[in-house]
């Protein structure tokens, strides 16, 4: 659990790659189905690990692309 990522924060990262709203991803809904790549992803990666995210690797993301469990990976919260 990382205190400096906010479920906030996760959603509106990557909705900002995704280039669309915050509210228009769902929780469940697989980020592979909206565009978002292994290079957003990457990206995404780094991005959370400089908020503080330090033992974040790819597949912790792209094992489970859904906002739901990222929230849940990198904040403890729900998306």
């Amino acid at each position: 659990m990382n205190q400096t990522l906010s479920p906030e924060r996760v959603r509106a990262d990557v909705a900002e790659l995704l280039g669309c709203e915050p509210a228009e991803i769902e929780p469940e809904e697989n980020l592979n189905d909206l565009g978002l790549d292994s290079v957003r992803i990457m990206v995404l990666v780094e991005r959370w690990r400089a908020a503080g995210a330090a033992s974040l690797e790819y597949p912790d993301l792209a094992e489970q692309p859904e906002l739901a469990h990222w929230t849940e990976l990198l904040t403890g919260g729900t998306a």
